[in-house]
């Protein structure tokens, strides 16, 4: 696995602040904000903040010969053992032979995760060939009602990405997932119809399974197109 600096990093909550939104397309569905719920984006804000912190704290500080001419870096990505939409377990070779775009989220999501998901599409529209080599890849951070028939049900709504591998676990199989992708994610205590504060961040990952940019929704679908097709078609 590829080493990549953390300066730039960032890490944000299911809030959707932060960055400016550029035409992004709005959530399908939208639900009241409980008095529980600001608490958790709360925390979810704090830790993200907290995270950001230790992420530039950890920047390359020294010089090469301080550091026996390596900077200091954040690794992305990592092992994991999952099941996909169709119930087919799969692990981190499914990363192999294609650009992916890996998103944490979960099937009860009201506003970040359909908003990521039809901006996704509405990017690969805009890709041209370049679409054909991309695929996206969606990790439940809610595995206890996200079973493949729902991850399956979910995925295939219109206006969703075209080739999507949602995948599931149990809570260790997700945890571990989360912790390669340093993905943070809580969810809301005391609730029948709970909701999950987690990090919203997309990776971009080369074909051969290595990190290779972090993107987000507020980039809006013509500038995610133009980051994604670049990557593709660097060096």
């Amino acid at each position: 696995m590829r080493q990549v600096s953390n300066r730039g990093l960032s890490m944000s909550g299911n809030t959707g602040k932060g960055r400016p939104t550029t035409n992004a397309p709005k959530p399908q569905r939208m639900k009241l904000v409980s008095p529980s719920i600001l608490g958790l984006v709360a925390v979810t804000l704090l830790v993200g903040a907290m995270l950001g912190w230790l992420l530039l704290t950890q920047s390359p500080t020294s010089t090469p010969a301080q550091a026996g001419g390596q900077s200091q870096a954040v690794e992305i990505g990592g092992p994991f053992h999952l099941l996909n939409q169709n119930g087919q377990a799969v692990d981190e070779s499914i990363l192999r032979g294609r650009w992916s775009l890996v998103f944490f989220g979960y099937v009860s999501c009201p506003d970040i995760c359909p908003a990521t998901m039809q901006t996704i599409a509405a990017a690969e529209s805009r890709m041209g060939a370049d679409a054909d080599h991309l695929q996206v890849v969606f990790v439940t951070v809610d595995p206890a009602r996200d079973t493949a028939p729902q991850l399956k049900a979910w995925i295939e709504q219109p206006g969703f990405p075209r080739s999507v591998a949602a995948l599931t676990g149990t809570d260790a199989q997700v945890a571990a997932a989360a912790k390669a992708y340093r993905i943070f994610f809580k969810k809301e205590e005391g609730q029948k119809d709970y909701q999950v504060a987690h990090s919203a961040a997309i990776y971009l990952m080369d074909p051969q399974g290595r990190f290779a940019a972090p993107l987000y929704y507020e980039q809006g679908p013509a500038r995610l197109a133009h980051d994604i097709s670049a990557a593709m078609h660097k060096g």
